[in-house]
């Protein structure tokens, strides 16, 4: 059953930027609520695709937030200056902001946050209890601390450069529950970059795969303007999981 939810937006002084937020307050929080993140991809990706489906998570009792990350939507910076790197670090400190540093984790990630979301687990460990990923993208070792505006486009363009991705090792060592969201035609991400993430999650994760029919790679945009196939999300990823218990 989901109740209604309260909807705030601030800005946080975080990495010499100020970052817009979205944080999503459950009307009625369930036992052992989690903190979900949810995070959007490259180019015009922003927050405001990401906010209908943490409203959905915060209606199922849960904490959410989305934000813009430097260089895209309301928040400052330029996006040539922004990299793989200062993204985990932007959302390691929203997160640590609002959630601080018990609340169990659900990450959820568009695209590019595929990366994201791999170096966020390889930060919180066991704190991330499920994650979702969406058309997700991942990227060579090389290409990590590289501004997105120095090289990276020459970078990741290379043949096959994300084979060595440490986002591969994080999922496969990831004994969650996990989420894989596949549309039905996606012209950006390779398919095999799929296969190797799909390959990763099935090593100890308890894991799902959603696939939309009629989606293309834009998910963010394309769940923001259809609700039942948000629920559908929603309810696949938090299906059999346990109310986390806060550690001490």
């Amino acid at each position: 059953m989901s109740h209604p939810v309260r909807t705030t937006k601030s800005v946080l002084a975080v990495d010499g930027e100020r970052l817009s937020v979205y944080t999503v307050t459950p009307g009625r929080e369930v036992p052992g609520a989690y903190g979900v993140v949810v995070l959007h991809g490259a180019g015009n990706g922003d927050k405001e695709r990401c906010l209908p489906l943490a409203q959905d998570f915060a209606a199922h009792g849960h904490h959410a937030l989305a934000l813009d990350f430097s260089g895209h939507g309301e928040s400052t910076g330029h996006l040539a200056g922004l990299s793989l790197r200062r993204r985990r670090d932007q959302a390691a400190a929203v997160v640590a902001e609002v959630f601080g540093a018990r609340r169990p984790l659900v990450l959820v990630g568009f695209s590019m946050s595929g990366q994201t979301v791999a170096d966020l687990l390889t930060l919180y460990g066991r704190r991330v209890t499920a994650l979702a990923l969406c058309a997700p993208g991942v990227y060579g070792r090389v290409a990590w601390d590289v501004p997105f505006g120095g090289g990276f486009t020459e970078l990741i363009r290379r043949p096959a450069s994300w084979r060595d991705s440490g986002a591969l090792a994080a999922y496969g060592s990831f004994a969650g529950r996990a989420l894989l969201v596949v549309p039905e035609r996606d012209d950006v991400i390779p398919e095999e970059v799929t296969w190797l993430v799909h390959t990763a999650l099935a090593a100890r994760a308890d894991l799902s795969v959603l696939r939309l029919a009629g989606a293309g790679h834009a998910l963010g945009l394309w769940l923001s303007e259809r609700p039942q196939a948000r629920a559908q999300l929603v309810e696949s990823l938090l299906d059999g999981l346990q109310s986390p218990v806060r550690s001490s």
